[in-house]
């Protein structure tokens, strides 16, 4: 095993030494896929393009004293089990949750603040309407059934939840510990609650926070998915032996899923097949009658997309909304502490303290290919060869097959396949640094500095679902939204060790910015200053000086996306996250497991399952899959 290392010198460190296994591209995944092939005894090298690694999670000083997350902004899909057995902690990963978690201001003086708190939820959706109020909330009882690992539930727990909030609205401060409950003087009447609750614990799950419940039980069905490589069927030519074993690892995936849907049943499987082929705005409209509300939420369903909230299948993406987690809590989303880079940090401290070698300024212009089938290394930019059987990529599988891979090795299906999968994208990412923060002419909240609307994600020009479709249209005409949706966030309220005192880092990310516009060209200086001055005014009309208030900017478009970033046509996820391009599908039908047509290749990205976010999950599968075939072999 090489020992712990960090260069930026390739040739030397890397020339005349055959590795156990190349990982192309030091993104998130990457380094996870190279921690955990470090850990399981192989000699990793990591190549990463840039001079920093973290690919998409990333901070850069853009503005001198400002530390941005250049790319992605937000975290809570980063699977608990990456960050337990990588020991991420450990190695400087600290999470900042976000309460309030969202702030919508409206243009006639309202204005709607969410977050875990069901009391503030229900507070604040009252004010647009009282039946999406009792609709929306988490359910008492679920949040103690999702906080139970083991899928017991805690009813005494329960129980006390439904007794003080129907008697007291919340716990009394005289009583704070379950053991103070259970010593309660009237015993009698604790036992008799609690067999009532018992008895309609059925009801209550159902009526209660009717919303947000069945998205977190739609959630606990996807944890199988997202972190089990898909049933792929055999691939290369392999012995009867491998044949079974194959047959009975799919048998053992299909059996576990058929114990979820069981478990769910038939009402809420049909539920769930109705919220993954549905428009989230058929989704929305079924459950809330609030427009603020409705499009506060329809955001989570066409973020990173060029989809409209009526596209059939972007339902799905609201199970983003509750599908990750932070230190447990389920739906929370959070900020780190010294941006996103320093979960790719985490993550390389982890791989270097197994004895992976990372590398930066490595540039991989072609995969080494032999007998017109089987991966050897790969050629560097610099001409340097580097010598592996075994070689993942984490690059998008467009760069990987149409840019890397020689000519005429690969299926004429499999080229057609990768060729035409969609890779669009409408997505600009802008960092703006600023000497106040900004004020929200909504607000009338005795906070004169930081105050619980610059917490959270604060959606601008998206006060209805169709202001967000219009804004869609837009791009599909091929000229940039006149209104675009812009999710903003201002993680300097948390972390501190991001931006200088008094003043702040802001993530503004816009939609809808087509490609290639008609109207003009993002390379021209013009055309772009324009379209920023034009998302910085649009702030202004919900907090006046926002645009006087800025300090410099660094705005990244589709083009640039792909250029700086290297993900194909700017798209974030590495491809559509349609349902055509998930699971079996992706990246292409019979290739989902993260395997190849190329002996010994591999992808590790967001372009192979589960597909985009910062999420691990691609790295961790390919790795432990790779570890298996490695075992198999000797």
């Amino acid at each position: 095993m090489w020992r712990r290392s960090f260069s930026s010198t390739a040739a030397a460190t890397l020339k005349g030494k055959k590795w156990d296994a190349l990982i192309i591209g030091g993104g998130h995944n990457g380094l996870t896929a190279a921690a955990y092939l470090a850990r399981g005894g192989l000699s990793v090298a990591v190549l990463e393009r840039r001079h920093v690694i973290g690919g998409a999670a990333v901070t850069e000083e853009l503005v001198p004293g400002f530390k941005f997350s250049r790319c992605s902004y937000l975290q809570s899909l980063l699977r608990p089990s990456v960050i337990k057995e990588l020991e991420l902690g450990k190695h400087g990963l600290k999470l900042l949750k976000r309460n309030p978690s969202s702030f919508t201001p409206c243009l006639d003086g309202r204005y709607l603040l969410l977050g875990p708190d069901r009391h503030l939820n229900h507070s604040e959706i009252s004010k647009f309407s009282v039946a999406d109020a009792k609709a929306y909330p988490r359910s008492l009882l679920s949040s103690h059934i999702a906080s139970e690992s083991n899928g017991s539930l805690d009813l005494e727990s329960a129980v006390i939840d439904v007794k003080f909030n129907s008697d007291f609205g919340t716990k009394p401060k005289s009583i704070r510990t379950e053991v103070d409950l259970r010593e309660w003087n009237n015993a009698a009447e604790w036992k008799s609650l609690f067999k009532a609750v018992t008895s309609l614990l059925g009801h209550v799950v159902s009526e209660v926070g009717r919303y947000e419940s069945q998205l977190e039980n739609f959630c606990k069905f996807m944890d199988l998915v997202l972190d089990s490589p898909p049933p792929e069927s055999v691939q290369h030519k392999s012995s009867i032996n491998e044949k079974l074993k194959n047959k009975i690892q799919n048998s053992v995936f299909w059996a576990s899923c058929l114990r979820h849907v069981s478990s769910m049943g038939q009402k809420d499987m049909v539920d769930f097949m109705d919220l993954l082929l549905s428009p989230a705005s058929k989704v929305l409209n079924n459950w809330f009658e609030a427009d603020v509300l409705k499009a506060t939420l329809a955001t989570d369903a066409v973020i990173g997309s060029t989809a409209s909230v009526h596209t059939p299948g972007s339902g799905y993406v609201l199970l983003h909304h509750v599908m990750g987690e932070t230190d447990g809590d389920r739906g929370i989303w959070s900020y780190v502490e010294g941006g996103m880079g320093s979960i790719s940090k985490a993550i390389g401290n982890a791989a270097t303290e197994a004895g992976a070698h990372i590398v930066t300024s490595a540039e991989v212009s072609r995969l080494l290919i032999e007998n017109s089938s089987t991966v050897c290394g790969v050629t560097l930019a610099d001409g340097t060869e580097v010598h592996s059987s075994i070689v993942l990529s984490n690059a998008t599988p467009y760069k990987t097959f149409m840019e890397l891979v020689p000519n005429d090795v690969l299926p004429d299906d499999f080229v057609r396949a990768i060729k035409h999968s969609d890779y669009s994208s409408a997505t600009t990412k802008i960092n703006v640094a600023v000497d106040k923060l900004p004020e929200f002419h909504c607000c009338k909240l005795d906070h004169p500095h930081a105050g619980p609307q610059h917490v959270g994600t604060i959606h601008i020009g998206s006060e209805s679902m169709e202001e967000i479709h219009s804004a869609c249209l837009d791009a599909a005409n091929g000229v940039p939204s006149r209104r675009p949706v812009i999710e903003m966030t201002i993680p300097s309220i948390l972390d501190r060790t991001i931006s200088p005192p008094g003043k702040h880092v802001i993530n503004l990310f816009v939609q809808y910015t087509p490609y290639k516009p008609l109207n003009g060209d993002w390379k021209d200086n013009d055309y772009r200053e324009s379209f920023a001055q034009k998302c910085f005014t649009l702030i202004d009309e919900y907090a006046p000086g926002f645009s006087a208030s800025i300090i410099g900017y660094d705005m990244l478009t589709p083009p640039d996306l792909e250029r700086e970033i290297g993900l194909t046509g700017g798209n974030i996820f590495h491809g559509a996250m349609g349902l055509d391009s998930l699971f079996l599908m992706r990246p292409a039908k019979g290739w989902s497991n993260y395997k190849t047509p190329l002996q010994g290749l591999y992808l590790c990205g967001s372009g192979a399952h589960p597909g985009g976010g910062v999420m691990g999950a691609p790295g961790r599968n390919a790795a432990r899959l790779v570890l298996q075939d490695v075992g198999e072999r000797t």
